[in-house]
Order: structure tokens, then sequence, then C-alpha cells
């Protein structure tokens, strides 16, 4: 996960070692996803890590925009890095089963 690197987000999960992250989709259906475990490292972001990260889930033509969002919007970056140990998914659309 990319952070902006003075956050108090980052600096929590420094502080704890471990952290939580969820992803929710409501259209068309809810759906999510969270994830959870310890962190294995962190390392300062770099332009070549967010170029990493931007093309494995953006489409070619959008990373070029998505690169200078992130050079003159979101100040320095840091990467941390999670072990997974736990994950939970549910699908709480029409007739789903209740994740409980």
């Amino acid at each position: 996960m990319l952070r902006e690197a003075k956050s108090r987000k980052a600096r929590l999960i420094e502080a704890a070692g471990h952290f939580t992250l969820m992803v929710e989709r409501v259209m068309p259906t809810v759906r999510y996803v969270s994830v959870e475990g310890p962190v294995t490292r962190t390392v300062p972001g770099t332009e070549c890590l967010s170029r990493e990260i931007a093309e494995r889930y953006l489409p070619p033509d959008k990373v070029p925009a998505y690169i200078e969002l992130a050079d003159t919007d979101f100040g320095e970056q840091v990467a941390i890095y999670l072990r997974l140990e736990r994950w939970l998914t549910a699908d709480l659309g029409p007739g789903a089963i209740s994740p409980g």
C-alpha cells in the first residue's frame, strides 16, 4: 500500500506494526474484501514503484496521468507491505448468504 509518508495513517501503522485494509464495491451490489496482517517492511516510495503499481491496476493510457498526479499532489510516499494473516469477503447482494 502506498501512503503519504508523513500521514497520520502511516505513523499509526508504523506504531501498531499491523493494519487492516478494506475494499468495497457498492454497485451493482455491495461486495467487500478485507485483509489484515503484520507489517513486513516499509520502504520509501519512488516513481518506479508508483509506475509499477499503476501499471498493475490502470489501463496503459491512464498511467502517465496517474504518475504526474502522484508527483504533484501526493507528496513523499512510503510503501507499506503486510503479510496476509486473515481475510474476509462478502457479497451482500440480493439472495446472498449473510457473512455471519
